[in-house]
């Protein structure tokens, strides 16, 4: 790039300003990635882009605009500015928008201790189409696959940076190392399909290709022959691999934006007690190696740990500076923006409390029941927390695996479901969202 991000920025709200703009904000991001997919033991296709992206968000009194390129330019800068400024001038006001006040901006942060970026050299394409190649073989080694519907590899390194007008200043780089595999099983309208993956900031943490070609395939085979479970009321364990999605309805549901708007089943429940009491939500930004850690916002704020669920109990909301106004409350720091759109509140990293049981005690736990592995849909009704999914997995009996299922609905509701959720031990430390498996009882299967 001839240009670094931060100069595209400043030379991005110095041309706001000569438009017309009273504040503004820019965000530029570069990058380049690298993609490799084989099946058949052959290179399908290898993909490698680079490329920058520019935003720039201006401010008129309470009236803001935004626009985006990938064109860096000076004469498109410009005219990115010019048109910004008019459509500013054509927006309706909003009283909530504007820049935060330069007390609220963060001074200083230690990028080194969140690890975000692995500085090791790029892996060449041949690497890259090693691996996935290795990890197609061990997903056709297990006996039952039929095929490897698809295995590869990726790499990736982004740079961004955030500028005000009102004096906030800095940027940080990420670097992203993966590899996955789908594997097929059966054949005809008896094939089943599983997959396994994995995705880390630095190479050296990777898991192994041949184990997650061999778990895709092993995941794969277990759910031949799977059929519809009984129609009934029985106890559900949501399995480690999709328990966050749990956690991610309540996230949503206790959003700033979402409260704003009334559009919560959360809306009334702040001090109230939603999980059990030996539970609790923390978001941390500050864990190294993670992709939901980051030292400030898309707002130029601090980010910081907050205990969202606490003992079981809603403490608050997700905001940036547009709902905490909203709500006359303070930005907790969660603001999120991307290229071609304004801020918006959003969740960085996130853990449950561990139970003390693990994902076999559950199972045993649960007795007569339904193990859920995956599921596809969602019904969730935002005003009263209304649950259901299409869902795939295991038929249990006596606390042991009878069978795989599939085609069926579980349903319940999301402020009964949480209340009273018993929490595995088996949470992957190294996930962004780490939440373990979890046993709920009492829901809905609609099935045979």
């Amino acid at each position: 790039m001839t240009q670094t991000p931060e100069a595209l920025c400043h030379a991005l709200i110095d041309a706001a300003k000569a438009a017309g703009a009273e504040s503004a904000d820019a965000i530029v991001a570069e990058g380049q990635s690298l993609s490799i997919e084989v099946h058949g033991g052959k290179l399908e296709h290898a993909e490698r882009s680079e490329g920058v992206d520019l935003g720039l968000r201006v401010l008129i009194g309470q009236q803001q605009a935004l626009v985006s390129s990938s064109d860096m330019r000076p004469d498109t800068i410009q005219t990115m500015a010019e048109r910004a400024v008019a459509m500013a001038r054509e927006a309706p006001e909003d009283p909530y928008t504007g820049l935060a006040d330069t007390s609220e901006l963060i001074q200083s942060w230690d990028l080194d201790a969140l690890e975000l970026a692995d500085d090791s050299p790029e892996p060449a394409p041949a690497a890259l189409k090693m691996d996935a190649l290795t990890a197609e073989a061990a997903g056709l080694a297990v006996h039952g696959v039929s095929q490897v519907q698809s295995a590869g590899a990726g790499y990736g390194r982004h740079k961004v940076h955030l500028l005000t007008s009102n004096g906030f200043s800095g940027g940080y780089s990420r670097t992203t190392r993966s590899l996955s595999c789908t594997a097929i099983a059966g054949t005809g309208t008896q094939m089943e399909r599983d997959y396994d993956g994995d995705s880390r900031t630095f190479q050296s943490d990777l898991r192994n290709a041949e184990e997650i070609g061999r778990t895709a395939g092993e995941r794969a085979i277990s759910h031949v022959n799977a059929r519809r479970p009984e129609t009934g009321s029985f106890p559900i364990l949501f399995d480690e691999r999709i328990s966050s999605s749990l956690i991610g309805h309540l996230l949503s549901a206790s959003n700033g934006a979402a409260i704003a708007r009334g559009a919560s089943w959360l809306k009334d429940c702040l001090g109230e007690q939603l999980l059990p009491a030996n539970l609790s939500v923390i978001e941390d930004p500050f864990r190294p190696r993670m992709a939901g850690s980051r030292p400030f916002d898309g707002e130029g704020l601090a980010t910081q740990r907050r205990e969202i669920i606490k003992d079981g109990v809603l403490t608050g909301w997700t905001m940036d500076l547009a709902s905490a106004r909203k709500l006359d409350l303070t930005s907790t720091g969660n603001a999120a923006r991307g290229i071609g759109s304004v801020p918006s509140p959003a969740n960085w990293n996130i853990s449950l409390t561990p139970g003390e049981y693990s994902h076999a005690d559950l199972l045993r736990n649960m007795g007569t029941g339904l193990l859920v592995t995956s599921m596809i849909g969602s019904t969730i009704n935002p005003n009263n927390g209304d649950y259901s999914r299409g869902a795939s997995g295991f038929w249990v009996e006596n606390g042991e695996i009878q069978y795989p299922v599939n085609e069926c609905t579980i349903a319940g509701n999301l402020k009964d479901m949480l209340r009273n959720m018993i929490a595995g031990n088996d949470g992957r430390s190294y996930l962004s969202r780490v939440v373990p498996s979890l046993l709920i009882e009492g829901m809905t299967i609609a099935g045979n």
